[in-house]
């Protein structure tokens, strides 16, 4: 029931009916930390306030009705059905605010994963401000790597164990980075291309002056010259330049320089040598050598001409056009090879997304027999939420937002953008269905191998659609081709 003050003239309220009920519930909460009523008065106060404004539009963004969600939310054994409903009727979805409080509720509780994955969903609806949504991830992060109690490493080669205090580290926390770089360190100096200098880079063409004009310029590494063509890609930390040793056109590579120096790339690229073997090895990159100096390190790799599957994806949206279906399914089977790859041999990705997906053609033609024979089984681990990232934004253009679904009785992550009736909706809604929501601790090999071989099997009972996906990759590679 309503408590309405008498002093108030109904004038001070008529525009803004939720009022009266602010100043009740701030009367019942009161009442309720003096111990002179009980927690059920205020509850009902609360859901009586949410069932009269919930589908008011006036207050659909108003943070203090936003408030009163949460106050009932926190005294509810039902709180993820309250959140969901506050999802469905749009409350404060646009507000940073909502994904902070909630996150941090639920990591009060202990359900760590469920908070990670609030604020992927908020972040991922640009919720505002941004900018302090990431900063409350990060710091999230940060908390949970705090949690551990104990870190001892151990032994980190195939086969071999690491020991951690708690099954959840932050693998970005410079600390935990720092020591597994001393522990490698023996080993990491022994492989074949490590070059490791004391002094801080000294050749003629300072390597800052590349940033501005870069083409021609030709800069000396360990006794040899790369002629600079041009910049392939720019991260936060590191440039990659296309270069042509000794100024020869037919042995192009890849120069990696990053500050500061980061040996431990060029370790996970032999640690990929030592770990995969044969036709699988040749869906990663290959590392050549690394030079290590004082202030920066330079990785030279193979390079690849033909962009990423973010410039592929970039050359539909540019055009107002979206990727044909089997181009889709083609690059899905192949990222879910790769990841069934990886974490059979105890390496995870952590950074699965579609520009850090270079594109290399095959020199095999496709074949119905080829899709076949790649169903073999794998063993075991997870990057799955960057590969239905990948996906979603080959097939709708846009990045992923995640909303919750009632299902069963509980609720499981799904994209918000629907399915288009001429797409084969049931292996997209599986691999979805699946991948969003794996439970923890599960073994995700078995999924990713049944995953690619539903997508394979569709593709061999279709030899049509391997004869136009033929056309499209040779259409494709004349696009992204570069000089």
């Amino acid at each position: 029931m309503v408590i309405i003050p008498t002093d108030l003239n109904n004038s001070s309220y008529a525009n803004d009916p939720l009022f009266p009920w602010l100043l009740s519930i701030e009367k019942e909460l009161d009442d309720w930390y003096s111990g002179n009523r009980s927690g059920g008065d205020l509850d009902n106060l609360l859901s009586d306030c949410i069932s009269t404004f919930k589908n008011n539009a006036q207050y659909r963004n108003d943070l203090r009705f936003l408030k009163i969600w949460f106050l009932y939310l926190e005294g509810s054994k039902d709180y993820e059905n309250i959140f969901r409903e506050m999802e469905e009727n749009e409350i404060c979805i646009g507000y940073s605010l909502l994904y902070e409080w909630y996150a941090y509720f639920l990591e009060a509780k202990g359900k760590w994963k469920e908070a990670h994955i609030i604020y992927h969903i908020g972040i991922s609806r640009k919720a505002e401000p941004i900018e302090k949504l990431k900063w409350a991830q990060s710091l999230f992060v940060k908390r949970m790597s705090e949690r551990l109690n104990t870190f001892s490493l151990g032994k980190v080669d195939g086969g071999e164990q690491v020991e951690v205090g708690m099954k959840l580290i932050n693998p970005w926390s410079a600390f935990i980075l720092e020591e597994l770089l001393k522990k490698i360190h023996p080993r990491i100096t022994k492989y074949d291309g490590y070059h490791l200098s004391k002094k801080a880079y000294s050749g003629k063409v300072a390597l800052s002056s590349l940033k501005k004009s870069s083409r021609n310029k030709i800069i000396e590494i360990g006794g040899k010259k790369y002629q600079i063509k041009g910049c392939a890609g720019q991260g936060g930390f590191a440039q990659v330049f296309k270069a042509y040793v000794d100024s020869n056109p037919d042995d192009a590579v890849a120069l990696k320089i990053q500050r500061p120096a980061f040996p431990w790339e060029f370790y996970m690229y032999r640690q990929l040598d030592e770990r995969i073997s044969g036709k699988q090895r040749s869906s990663f990159g290959f590392a050549h050598k690394i030079h290590i100096y004082s202030d920066c390190s330079i990785l030279i790799c193979d390079y690849l001409a033909h962009g990423t599957l973010q410039d592929a994806i970039n050359s539909y949206v540019v055009t107002g056009k979206f990727m044909e279906e089997v181009l889709c399914i083609y690059y899905t089977t192949e990222m879910l090879y790769m990841l069934e790859t990886l974490h059979s041999v105890g390496i995870i990705h952590g950074d699965f997304k579609p520009d850090n997906l270079l594109i290399r053609y095959s020199k095999d033609d496709l074949s119905e027999e080829g899709f076949k024979d790649r169903t073999d089984s794998w063993l075991d681990q997870t990057d799955t939420y960057g590969l239905c990232v990948a996906v979603h934004m080959m097939l709708h253009n846009t990045y992923m937002e995640v909303e919750r679904k009632a299902s069963d009785g509980g609720y499981i992550y799904l994209p918000k953008s629907s399915f288009k009736r001429y797409w084969n909706v049931e292996l997209w809604k599986a691999l979805f269905t699946k991948l969003l929501n794996v439970k923890p601790g599960n073994n995700d090999i078995e999924l990713l191998r049944s995953l690619r071989k539903s997508f394979l099997d569709y593709m061999h009972d279709n030899p049509l659609l391997i004869k136009k996906l033929k056309g499209l990759l040779v259409k494709q590679r004349g696009t992204l081709c570069s000089a």
